[in-house]
């Protein structure tokens, strides 16, 4: 047996999501992204002497509503605790957190992987703030510096702990992947890894396949990418894997991951919770949810992922792998929706948003909120070709032009003459000139090849420029030739 196929990767992840708010967590500092360094601080988020701390209502409710989004308990009593390390982007000293009493626990997402469904515990999901920004330039070590930016000092995030469920990184890129859609569609989060509002550590052990007893974890640290996340831990499974097999041993520690190498790297020995000396926070009281805020958060939340693809399924008769595709954001459900109460036909607008649209949004390089073509134009165009307006292939050649103008579909047809010809006297003259212009064509349907009217039709819709109605030249030739 290859020593990999003898044992068991044992992966449990801890993610951090920064919470769709206005303002800070403590305080009443913008969290916009992208403000120029060290402007949306107070002394609040720059933990200067004498400045308290005060809870932001709308970052609790949005704690709440990503633990029903995770099926998770909410617990009526949690209360905030001080963690406390040193770290020049920490500038109290300690980071305001929970600890032995978190907001939520015992929770469950789905994932699906080859087909197949498992189910993978969350542990708790606990609120805290976050640390700031440190930046590291220069290339010898002389000429190092490290530059730090506290604007996102203080910014609201929730830590989702899952149970050391997952058995791959395949495993664990769905899992990431549903998290990721289950708090978009929440609306607690846009979950934008590139501003960092989705941050991942990764906890990877191995064992003898088999085995109850779990190995030595060690935490990869700081994973932005769903890729470099898979990277890394299919990279520290075969670390650990050699490391035994050589007679060496797994040592518990923190280790972050070069993407340029590929390879993880020692950054410190693993803490425990007692190196952080967390005590009560003595600044903030305890939270209290009550079963009537409970229920008023339950009752305004959205429509999550698995509802509206069983909705997708019933209400627009949709394929199943359509309304998985069409629920892989609230955005395009979002889009898609609107689309189909523009039309008459739901499964062909499906066709044009999955095929057309997002095709030409991923060759620019743009996501579906940033489309030229509104949703109403979009179900606009779909209508014109299923009342006979537009033929399918106008449709297609308008199409470019919508993208390019963001104009509607039927200014685009009249501006430049694209209406479908559906007067039996003008379609009578080409389908005799293409008659008479193919006469062995003709001599062949009338012997009983009848498929050759797909050519002759074709002829039609060449001399019109694609204009003709086919429906009405099918009849025409049929009524002609018999």
């Amino acid at each position: 047996m290859m020593p990999a196929a003898k044992y068991e990767p044992v992966i449990g992840l801890e993610v951090h999501v920064q919470l769709a708010t206005n303002t800070k967590i403590f305080c009443g500092c913008p969290t916009g992204f992208g403000a120029p360094p060290n402007t949306n601080v107070c002394p609040v988020c720059l933990g200067l002497p004498g400045a308290l701390p005060v809870l932001n209502r709308s970052a609790v409710e949005m704690a709440i509503e990503t633990a029903l989004a995770l099926n998770c308990r909410v617990n009526p009593f949690s209360r905030l605790a001080r963690k406390n390390y040193f770290y020049p982007d920490l500038p109290k000293g300690y980071q305001i957190s929970q600890y032995d009493q978190p907001i939520a626990e015992h929770g469950a997402v789905e994932i699906e992987v080859n087909g197949e469904r498992k189910r993978i515990g969350v542990t708790r999901a606990h609120m805290e703030d976050d640390a700031g920004k440190s930046i590291h330039d220069g290339f010898r070590d002389s000429d190092k510096y490290t530059y730090v930016d506290l604007n996102r000092s203080g910014t609201p995030l929730i830590e989702i702990v899952s149970e050391p469920d997952m058995r791959g990184s395949d495993e664990a890129y769905a899992y990431m992947t549903v998290l990721k859609q289950v708090l978009q569609f929440a609306g607690v989060s846009t979950c934008d890894m590139e501003k960092g509002h989705l941050r991942c550590d990764a906890n990877v052990s191995v064992r003898l396949r088999g085995a109850e007893k779990f190995g030595t974890k060690v935490e990869v640290k700081n994973l932005n990418s769903f890729r470099f996340m898979k990277l890394a831990i299919d990279y520290e499974i075969e670390r650990q894997v050699s490391l035994i097999e050589s007679g060496g041993a797994v040592v518990q520690e923190t280790r972050l991951f070069n993407p340029d190498s590929g390879e993880t790297a020692s950054m410190r020995s693993k803490e425990h919770a007692h190196d952080y000396r967390y005590f009560p926070e003595p600044d903030l009281v305890p939270i209290r949810v009550s079963a009537a805020w409970l229920d008023e958060v339950r009752a305004r939340m959205p429509e999550l992922p698995a509802e509206r693809k069983k909705r997708f399924l019933d209400l627009y008769g949709l394929r199943e792998y359509d309304a998985d595709v069409l629920t892989q954001s609230r955005d395009l459900a979002d889009y898609f929706e609107t689309a189909a109460k523009n039309s008459p036909d739901p499964k062909a607008t499906a066709n044009w948003v999955m095929g057309d649209l997002l095709g030409a949004l991923k060759a620019e390089g743009k996501e579906i909120g940033q489309s030229p073509i509104s949703p109403e134009r979009l179900g606009e165009l779909v209508t014109l070709i299923a009342k006979g307006e537009l033929s399918g292939k106008l449709g297609k050649d308008i199409f470019p032009k919508m993208l390019a103008t963001g104009d509607s579909p039927r200014v685009i047809m009249e501006r430049e003459g694209l209406q479908q010809i559906s007067d039996s006297g003008a379609l009578d003259k080409i389908v005799d000139d293409v008659i008479a212009a193919n006469a062995k064509q003709v001599e062949q349907y009338k012997s009983g090849k009848t498929a050759v009217i797909g050519f002759l039709v074709g002829q039609v819709m060449k001399a019109s420029r694609g204009q003709a109605n086919p429906a009405m030249v099918n009849e025409l030739f049929r009524a002609k030739l018999g």
